[in-house]
């Protein structure tokens, strides 16, 4: 990789948890990454293997040993460079409406005008197909919608990074594919890099510009960059040799 080209860059991350009987746990080790500006990187791996705790380093929700970079500046706490959308539908203020979830970040670093608060809200809203719906407020809307404005609230901030963990495994099968559909469409819009963590490989095959197999540990057992021709289905030429490659990469 050229290294204009790199925008998170993590090197020799270490990060060990006390267990139930004072015994360390080591949860990552040695684990070095780079990826690319606008990458959609999606990481498969057994329950258990870094895959969450790593998006929690990258965010700086944990403390860590080693280095975290983007674009060349070390990384230790959060910040609005690098966004998280968990699997938990509640993660919006159920006390504000769609509108004042979405805008209460951007005010909190310093946007005031109203007017335009409102344009980016009603932006990114029709961008998850949700326009129409800022005076609703969490409890109105179904899991899918939750989502989607969780989606939009971390768009509307620009960050460098959004960060994935496995945002629709609680959803329904319909649901969850057209939400893999505007996420594609977003992510070929938008000038972001994507790390999605998920145990689904139809997921990551349809997502991913890049797979990743971890297992425990952190240890990267596959990494591919994924040539299928957008938009992928099962019928896509080479979708069941890389769905077999990355499910013998699990099962191993």
């Amino acid at each position: 990789m050229m290294k204009q080209d790199i925008v998170l860059d993590i090197k020799n991350l270490h990060k060990s948890f006390e267990d139930a009987n004072d015994q360390m746990e080591h949860i990552l080790t040695d684990f070095n990454l780079q990826v690319k500006k606008n990458e959609f990187l999606c990481i498969l791996g057994p329950s258990g293997c870094g895959k969450t705790t790593l998006l929690r380093c990258i965010a700086g929700f944990e403390k860590y040993s080693g280095e975290i970079q983007v674009n060349g500046e070390a990384k230790t706490a959060p910040g609005i460079d690098r966004i998280m959308v968990f699997q938990d539908f509640n993660q919006l203020f159920p006390w504000k409406t769609v509108e004042k979830n979405i805008q209460y970040p951007l005010k909190q670093q310093g946007m005031k005008d109203k007017a335009e608060l409102d344009r980016i809200t009603a932006e990114y809203l029709e961008k998850v197909n949700l326009a129409g719906i800022q005076k609703k407020y969490p409890h109105q809307l179904s899991g899918g919608m939750k989502q989607r404005v969780a989606i939009a609230k971390a768009l509307a901030l620009k960050p460098q990074i959004i960060l994935m963990d496995e945002p629709f495994a609680a959803l329904d099968a319909m649901t969850r594919n057209k939400l893999l559909a505007e996420v594609q469409t977003i992510s070929k819009t938008e000038d972001c890099t994507f790390i999605f963590i998920t145990h689904n490989i139809q997921e990551a095959i349809v997502l991913g510009s890049r797979i990743m197999v971890l297992a425990p540990g952190g240890r990267i057992k596959l990494d591919e960059e994924n040539t299928i021709e957008h938009p992928v289905t099962p019928a896509s030429e080479g979708y069941g040799k890389l769905w077999k490659r990355l499910h013998d990469a699990l099962d191993e």
